[in-house]
């Protein structure tokens, strides 16, 4: 059974790093299963796990092709699925910090390639990868070869390689975050129910989601979301060496290919495979 508060507290009210259309997705889909008013929208991120792996790759989260790990980024990101593979159109910054770091010590793996298709996800857990991923550059080369797009959280993920790869149908960017904020008041009221909160202090439960958001909770909102923004300002800034200016007046867009290499977010326009084929020569494969 799906554990729908559970769901909810991963989306609601905690700041994301993800693309805004995911975000109203599955925004979409969770107040349908409350019962609250249908959202529709589309999206090109399945949620149907499609990807088979083999043995080695079972056990260690990524295939190695011509000595090359290949370490699948797909769907939305969040902190711990407990698991070394996608699942359920979801992975884990813990499944990648586990495949990353096994790579690293594979005596078999000469590169590895972040193989990145992902809306983003949760910011709980993606600043500490990606610091992971930027400090271990230098070890082996480390290629993300986006397979379409990398956005927000992925992108961040991205963004510590050494090299970043997107086909010309593909994009980069959304450099923000974003809190959802459901006020169900309506909906309890019309429903004959009526919520009493308890607290111990004024401010314990000032973004909950039985009241209006308060002027003084949209402003502590307000202010965790720029404080995280300006991370990802500067953890992006720095891995690619580029300003802070540049990154900030993109204002969290969203930028195809080209556009994105222009900006100096992605280093080239590439198919998936010609990339990987560049990534065995640094290799020496």
């Amino acid at each position: 059974m799906i554990n729908l508060p559970h769901l909810a507290q991963r989306i609601f009210n905690v700041p994301l790093a993800i693309h805004p259309l995911k975000a109203e997705v599955v925004m979409a889909a969770l107040t349908d299963r409350f019962g609250i008013t249908r959202i529709s929208s589309s999206s090109n991120w399945d949620d149907d796990e499609t990807t088979s792996f083999s043995k080695k790759a079972k056990d260690t989260g990524y295939e190695v092709v011509a000595g090359i790990a290949v370490i699948p980024i797909q769907g939305t990101l969040v902190q711990k699925l407990g698991s070394l593979r996608p699942y359920s159109g979801m992975t884990g910054y813990d499944g990648i910090r586990q495949s990353f770091l096994t790579a690293l010590d594979d005596p078999d793996v000469k590169g590895i390639c972040l193989d990145i298709d992902s809306p983003g996800g949760e910011v709980a857990g993606c600043f500490d990868l990606v610091d992971e991923i930027y400090q271990a550059r230098g070890e082996k080369p480390i290629h993300a070869i986006l397979s379409e797009s990398a956005y927000s959280a992925a992108y961040a993920l991205a963004s510590a390689a050494d090299c970043i790869c997107v086909p010309r149908t593909g994009g980069v960017g959304s450099v923000g975050v974003i809190v959802i904020h459901v006020d169900w008041s309506q909906k309890i009221k019309s429903d004959g129910l009526q919520v009493t909160i308890v607290t111990y202090g004024d401010r314990k439960a000032e973004s909950n989601p039985y009241q209006p958001l308060s002027d003084v909770a949209r402003d502590a909102i307000q202010t965790d979301v720029d404080e995280i923004g300006q991370l990802f300002v500067s953890t992006v800034s720095r891995n690619r060496g580029i300003s802070e200016k540049i990154i900030r007046d993109t204002q969290a867009a969203c930028f195809m290919a080209a556009t994105g290499v222009e900006l100096g977010l992605a280093d080239m326009v590439m198919t998936p495979d010609a990339a990987f084929r560049q990534l065995l020569k640094l290799s020496g494969e």
